[in-house]
């Protein structure tokens, strides 16, 4: 692979380190302008400022005092589905719960039952189509989940689907095995045959290689804290990295095993209080908040101060999904950060790019621009981060590289 020079970048912006950034390091993010960068063999081999870069022989590409940074990871999507609610947002507005529609046998049963009977096909176009769209906004990594098919047939459906997408599309995707994400409805008189289901389940997973990770809705309503324990306990004897969806409506115990269990990620949390995030940073659990989730349902929105004075290590992710957040748009995500929670870009930057990486296990190649590190990057139409914050909602992004080939040029993918 040719050597590739990017120079006249106007300014670079990128955290640093191959841990998890909590606290005050959250925003101690690397700055450089009249910046260059050369990438070899797909890897970051140098990043500077003035003209350091004459000295290299290869393909220069002049950014022209835009800004660049590392790709970006959205850590929590449910990419595998059929079908939409647009009539459960209607019923959300007249005042329905997410809870009552749950209960109602809506919501993610709705959507439960149109995964079952939609085909591999179906799914696979209807992901791979977003893929491409997250791609047109920077998404380097993603990790994607099963869940909307709540048996042992559907479920592998999905993470076939999955496996399918990792062969054919640019990004890197993570795969997560969320079976317990609720009960069906012929299981709802024997939740303990269900959970046998999802056990037998996990082996298979395990022997076909469909899934790096496995996930738990710890919820009232949906699994026990005892019960998410022990998925996620078998889980981890099975192999799996494990994570929770923790807290999101009440405190029943998610935030607490995932800092018993060591969890990689605990998502949403809107219902922990900070002994929670204190024990989960102390284990290296890195904390998810999904602000568009809390947005769509109008709840409010995740303590993300609270977090980060805990020396929490926080990632921001879509939550993409049929019902509760029907959004990819991590740029948006982004952007509700910083005006709704008080995060800092600087600490934003972080959350979507080397925190996540590091939640992944990807933190050696992902989520920062360093030598050694995978050359995912993005080139956006302004000339620092601050721009980018402050026009909301559009699309920014010019060029996207991963692994240093040009994935998307002048906004269109290649």
């Amino acid at each position: 692979m040719e050597r590739l020079i990017v120079y006249n970048i106007g300014t670079l912006a990128t955290p640093i380190g191959s841990g998890p950034k909590g606290g005050a390091a959250m925003k101690a993010i690397k700055i450089l302008n009249d910046a260059y960068l050369v990438i070899e063999n797909g890897k970051f081999t140098e990043a500077g400022s003035g003209a350091g870069y004459k000295k290299y022989q290869g393909k220069k590409i002049d950014a022209q005092g835009r800004l660049v940074t590392p790709g970006l990871i959205d850590a929590h999507n449910h990419l595998i589905f059929a079908g939409s609610r647009e009539h459960e947002f209607r019923k959300r507005l007249e005042g329905a719960s997410y809870l009552d529609i749950l209960a109602a046998g809506g919501g993610i049963l709705e959507t439960v039952e149109k995964t079952r009977a939609a085909g591999f096909d179906m799914l696979y176009d209807e992901a791979a189509e977003t893929l491409e769209k997250m791609l047109l906004l920077g998404i380097s990594v993603i990790e994607a989940k099963s869940g909307y098919g709540l048996d042992q047939d559907t479920e592998l459906k999905q993470l076939k689907v999955i496996k399918q997408l990792k062969k054919n599309c640019p990004q890197h995707i993570i795969a997560t095995y969320l079976g317990a994400h609720a009960i069906p409805s012929e299981y709802k008189q024997n939740r303990k045959g269900y959970i046998d289901i999802i056990k037998e389940t996990m082996e298979v997973i395990k022997r076909e290689s469909l899934a790096e990770f496995c996930d738990v809705f710890c919820e009232e309503g949906v699994f026990s804290y005892e019960e998410s324990k022990e998925i996620l306990v078998r889980a981890k004897e099975l192999g799996f990295k494990i994570r929770i969806h923790a807290d999101e409506m009440t405190n029943s115990g998610g935030a607490r095993l995932a800092a018993e269990l060591d969890c990689s990620f605990a998502d949403h949390l809107l219902a922990s209080v900070s002994e929670d995030f204190t024990a989960m940073a102390e284990s290296d659990v890195v904390l998810v908040a999904l602000p568009l989730t809390s947005f769509v349902l109008d709840k409010p929105f995740a303590r993300i101060r609270e977090m980060i004075a805990c020396n929490g290590a926080l990632a921001l992710a879509t939550d993409y999904n049929p019902g509760s957040c029907p959004s990819y748009n991590l740029h948006l995500v982004m952007q509700t950060a910083v005006i709704k929670t008080g995060m800092t870009p600087a600490e934003v930057l972080t959350a979507v790019t080397l925190n996540p990486a590091y939640g992944l296990g990807l933190v050696e190649s992902k989520g920062s621009i360093e030598t050694g590190k995978d050359a995912d990057f993005i080139i956006f139409n302004c000339s620092n981060l601050d721009y980018f914050f402050y026009r909301l909602g559009e699309n920014l992004v010019r060029d996207v590289y991963i692994r240093g080939i040009n994935v998307v040029n002048n906004g269109r993918i290649v």
